[in-house]
Order: structure tokens, then C-alpha cells, then sequence
């Protein structure tokens, strides 16, 4: 009978974690030892996607359908472990693709019953902001961190390990999503935020964009003004027969997309009197963005936590790294797991123990 408790070891340091991710495009599967990373692959199907200009649901999951096997086995045989070894499973539940995420439940749910060992659903953005735990084994709450990726863009105030404070979110498009849209415009190829960041590097930020995006005021963002901004700009020059620069366009729209980021979330980090700041999710792949958050965290005396570059984007170390903590939480989830296509930003799943502890 499959009972992840009864496997468990709670005062165990370092517990063995498997971790599986098939939110999007990337099927990925990651083996932690504590915070350290004994293994971490993925497989991608990007290359595809392009030829279509997006992901197409369909295409992503038969992909993640005909990878998942092999790369969980490669994850395993280069930890150095057997299965036997592996103290809990931990999966991308939600947010995502739903055909998508449903291979790597169902997978994951099979392995973890096989094994009889405990099941981790995880917040696939909660994966993002425990990224940073993988770059600095030291790493302690209370911090401030910034969210950026293609569905979310965020400011957060991590209280715990398990508590954040949203002190402010997107209130349209997210930064990621402005990204792919503006890249999309310029006649860049999918993904566009590595190709915008390409691009802006041959530019200069010449051409005028909007100062300030407050969106309402606050921590908050608001990119829809600065993607119609782009596009009303080129269509205009196109209509006109001008000639423009990509290069221009690229650069001062990361500029103008990036600078309000890193603006917000050192006031935050300075507001709620915090020493550290972390950020995670692909947009903070960004090199722009990377150096101008580090050199305003220099000069607010702010120690800045980046997990790298491959750990920004969509992997399974950031999945196993959210896993330790439910784990240690002894956070379990049963086999009536499901993918979930929208979930809260930064909730956790209501688990076998908090229903257990309410008697049901």
C-alpha cells in the first residue's frame, strides 16, 4: 500500500530529490543532494517551436511524452544513485501548459508509487524562487525577490521559506510575454527574449519609450503600454516607407523594460529593510538585467543572490530545490494529483497532511 510517510526520514540533512519538469517546452528532470546538484537534464523541443513562431501545445506534449523516460533515467544514472536511493519525487503540478503538465505528473505519480516513496507537488513559479537556494547554500530568509518570466512578473518579500508577501505584480502583460511580442514585431525568431537581447547588443536606446511604468502605482508593472509603444512605432515608420533600426528598438525597449525592474525591487528591498535580494524566472537569464540589478544592489549596499544563467529558465534543479522544502515540511501529495493549468501566484498545494490534520 503506497504510504509516503511511512518512508520518510524528517532529521535527515541532505534527503535525495528527484525533480521533474514539463511545464512548457522543456522536459526536464534534476537530482539534488541538499542544495547541491548532483545532476540536472533537459530536453528541449525550442528548436521545433520556432518553425511555428510559439509553443504549440500539441507538439510540446508529445515531445514530453516521447523524452520523459530517458532523461529521468540519464538524471539518476548521472547522480550516481539508484532509484532506491531517492528520498522523494517532486513534480510541476501548475502553472502551465495542461497537456504538458500532465506528462510529468503522471509520470511522476507512477515512479513515486512504484518507489513508495513521498510525492512533491510544486508551484512551478514557487521553483523559480527557490533557484536562488541552489546558487547559495547559505541562503536564509528574509529577502526580496524579483519574478520575471513569461507568465509572471513579480516583486515578492520572502518572510520563510514557505511565506511570501506579493508586493507587487504585472496588472497586464508579463515582461517575458512583452518580450516574445516585441521580438515577434522586429521579426525575430521564437524565443524572443534571447533574441532581443541579441539584437540590442548591435543598438543603442536612441529611440523614446516610456519613462516610468508604474501600472497603477506601487510595486506594481504594467507592459502593455510599453509593447503597443513598440509596434505603434514600427508600424508607423513601415506605413511611412522610413527605414528604422532594429538594433535601436531592441535596445531601448530592454532598456526601458529592464530599468523599472531593477528601479522597484531595490525601493522594495530597501522598504521592508532586508540585506538580500534574489531573482528568478527566464527573463533574469537577461545579461542586461543581470548587471544592472548588480550594480544597483552594489550601491544600495544590498547583497545580491543570482541563481545562474541555466537555472533562470525552465529546469528540474529549481523543481528539486521547492521539493527540499516541502519535504522537509513533510508536504505530500497523493496519487489523486492532477495537473492544474492556472494556480495562484506562489501557493502551495493543499497537502495530505493539512488534510489529514483537519480530520478528513
Amino acid at each position: 500500500m503506497y504510504d509516503p510517510f511511512a518512508v520518510t526520514d524528517r532529521k535527515k540533512e541532505e534527503p535525495i530529490i528527484l525533480g521533474i519538469e514539463s511545464s512548457c517546452d522543456e522536459t526536464a528532470a534534476a537530482v539534488i543532494k541538499g542544495r547541491k546538484i548532483l545532476s540536472d537534464e533537459i530536453a528541449s523541443s525550442a528548436t521545433v517551436q520556432a518553425q511555428f513562431g510559439g509553443v504549440v501545445p500539441e507538439i510540446a506534449s508529445r515531445a514530453h511524452t516521447d523524452e520523459i523516460a530517458s532523461v529521468v533515467e540519464r538524471a539518476v544514472k548521472n547522480a550516481g544513485i539508484s532509484y532506491e536511493e531517492i528520498d522523494a519525487v517532486a513534480v510541476t503540478y501548475g502553472a502551465g501548459l495542461l497537456g504538458a503538465l500532465l506528462v510529468g505528473v503522471s509520470f511522476a505519480k507512477a515512479l513515486a508509487y512504484a518507489l513508495n516513496k513521498p510525492l512533491i507537488a510544486v508551484n512551478h513559479i514557487r521553483g523559480h524562487l527557490a533557484a536562488a537556494y541552489l546558487d547559495s547554500p547559505t541562503l536564509k530568509p528574509p529577502f526580496v525577490t524579483l519574478l520575471a518570466s513569461g507568465g509572471h512578473t513579480a516583486i515578492l518579500h520572502a518572510k520563510s521559506e514557505t511565506e511570501f508577501e506579493i508586493l507587487g505584480a504585472t496588472l497586464d502583460d508579463a515582461a517575458g510575454e512583452a518580450f516574445d511580442k516585441v521580438a515577434r514585431v522586429l521579426g525575430l525568431r521564437y524565443p524572443g527574449g534571447p533574441n532581443i537581447e541579441r539584437c540590442a547588443k548591435e543598438g543603442k536606446a536612441s529611440v523614446p519609450m516610456p519613462k516610468m511604468l508604474k501600472g497603477g502605482g506601487g510595486y506594481n508593472f504594467s507592459y502593455s503600454g510599453l509593447k503597443t509603444a513598440v509596434i505603434n512605432y514600427c508600424h508607423t515608420k513601415e506605413q511611412k516607407g522610413e527605414e528604422y533600426e532594429k538594433a535601436d528598438v531592441a535596445a531601448s525597449f530592454q532598456c526601458a523594460a529592464v530599468d523599472v525592474l531593477v528601479e522597484k525591487t531595490v525601493e522594495a528591498a530597501k522598504e521592508k529593510g532586508v540585506a538580500t535580494v534574489t531573482a528568478g524566472g527566464g527573463v533574469v537569464a537577461n545579461t542586461y538585467l543581470r548587471e544592472s540589478l548588480a550594480a544597483a544592489c552594489k550601491k544600495a549596499g544590498l547583497q545580491l543572490v543570482l541563481p545562474q544563467k541555466r537555472y533562470c529558465t525552465d529546469n528540474a534543479a529549481m523543481i528539486a530545490a521547492e521539493g527540499l522544502v516541502q519535504y522537509r515540511l513533510r508536504n505530500f501529495a497523493d496519487m489523486t494529483l492532477t495537473a492544474k493549468a492556472s494556480i495562484p501566484l506562489a501557493a502551495t498545494l493543499e497537502t495530505v497532511q493539512s488534510r489529514r490534520a483537519k480530520g478528513e
